[in-house]
């Protein structure tokens, strides 16, 4: 017989076959957790160009390069003041289980920077164990009072979220325990939806009016960041800054969720590199660059990303997904119980099903306890100043003594696709596509 090769559909792949027949047989879509699983441009794709003659680097051990930053200088009495550029985002009480979020504050505290609370409300121990605190005002309102709002160090309006820009999340019934539920003024075991837009605004113009409400609230102290998800990002930054933000906080499509459609995750939104420099951009039209702060969030996982990110404009970094990796999230040692339910350590995102072996993201009384907070908080202390120990390395081997003075031309891309979104060259070449004329 003629030998005849197996060659399998580019279109139709083994896992879009398994979800055709998945939805063919259940007649619902796909909810999970985390962030997108496709490939897409990345910091990955870029390279810093270390000094040598004609940039001078500083030596490690006897030359400074600091890290700290200040978050809400615009229009706030009290500015948030950090040691490092990397803050913890919100992850609310709910998706994640109490001793989670007390670790998130924990670990935070411990490195000098700020948690952020997440849909749902603030909890006590969050606040107790978090020296600098974020509270988010989300569309659902979930938990929302005056009381915690006076009681937070910033308020962070969210407008969107990176995993589902345009959508809301949802909260399903097994985790809607009693003291969740009395947080969210709902019942106990119902599946909860968040709205996807604000229920007393329509437009830049309300945002504006919601803003000022929430000065007067808090006597004009805290910083107002607004959060919104990587899909228009020159534009929604010029309004936000226009509406009368201190902070943007810019969250692309590798950024987490704790439980959205599928098809939210892989097909809404932009890369969090294509966001950067439209943002930037729109800051130094406004002539605010630096003056109203960027917090870029949406795959953050080592001091490099973070240093690329500084590069190309933002004042500090948001990470989730690495945080609750960091305290024990996915980790092999429960690969057993992983495989119990149908996946393997690295893979499981089945975060709203609320079964999470590692005690993070579930309500589920025993396996809470696996979680240890203060043992949790030191290992994403010790992430944290390793990540800024990266970035600091970097920064110094480009000849700068603070991470922020870091910019693009530290950079080049290695594919195309990457230096257009970064709007740095490729390598080898002083070409920026769109940008100028290939040399």
């Amino acid at each position: 017989m003629p030998d005849k090769r197996v060659i399998k559909s580019q279109t139709f792949t083994d896992p879009i076959n398994a979800e055709i027949r998945r939805a063919a047989r259940t007649g619902i879509y796909d909810i999970r957790g985390g962030g997108a699983k496709r490939r897409v441009p990345h910091f990955d794709d870029l390279l810093f160009l270390g000094a040598s003659i004609s940039r001078y680097p500083l030596e490690g051990y006897r030359e400074k390069c600091a890290t700290n930053v200040t978050l809400g200088t615009r229009f706030a009495k009290k500015p948030l003041e950090l040691d490092i550029p990397i803050t913890v985002a919100g992850m609310s009480f709910g998706a994640l289980s109490g001793p989670a979020k007390e670790a998130l504050g924990r670990g935070a505290t411990a490195a000098g920077t700020s948690t952020t609370t997440g849909d749902g409300g603030m909890t006590k121990e969050e606040r107790q164990h978090s020296k600098t605190l974020v509270y988010q005002y989300l569309p659902s309102r979930y938990g929302m009072n005056p009381n915690d709002l006076r009681k937070s160090d910033a308020i962070e309006v969210v407008v969107g979220q990176g995993a589902k820009p345009g959508g809301g999340g949802m909260l399903l019934g097994q985790k809607i325990s009693d003291r969740v539920a009395d947080m969210r003024t709902l019942p106990a075991g119902i599946d909860q939806r968040s709205a996807c837009r604000h229920p007393d605004w329509t437009g830049p113009d309300d945002l504006e009016i919601k803003i000022l409400e929430l000065r007067e609230i808090t006597k004009w102290e805290k910083p107002i960041f607004v959060k919104v998800g990587g899909a228009r990002p020159f534009f929604d930054t010029t309004l936000a800054v226009k509406a009368g933000a201190d902070v943007i906080v810019l969250d692309g499509m590798q950024g987490g969720t704790a439980a959205t459609q599928d098809v939210f995750i892989e097909h809404v939104g932009l890369p969090t590199l294509a966001c950067i420099r439209p943002a930037v951009e729109a800051l130094q039209e406004l002539g605010l660059h630096r003056k109203v702060q960027l917090i870029v969030s949406g795959g953050i996982r080592n001091g490099a990303d973070v240093a690329k990110a500084l590069a190309l404009g933002a004042d500090a970094v948001s990470i989730g997904t690495a945080a609750l990796i960091a305290i024990g999230d996915n980790d092999p040692k429960w690969e057993d119980e992983y495989n119990a339910l149908g996946t393997t350590a690295g893979a499981y995102d089945a975060w709203h099903e609320g079964m999470d072996p590692a005690g993070i993201t579930t309500q589920e009384p025993n396996l809470m306890k696996r979680l240890n907070p203060i043992a949790a908080g030191k290992l994403l202390s010790n992430y944290l100043k390793v990540m800024t120990l990266e970035a600091q390395t970097i920064a110094r081997a480009c000849g700068k003594n603070h991470v922020h003075n870091l910019e693009p031309e530290d950079l080049c891309a290695l594919s195309i696709e990457a230096a257009a979104m970064a709007a740095v060259p490729l390598a080898g070449t002083n070409w920026i596509p769109g940008k100028g004329q290939k040399e």
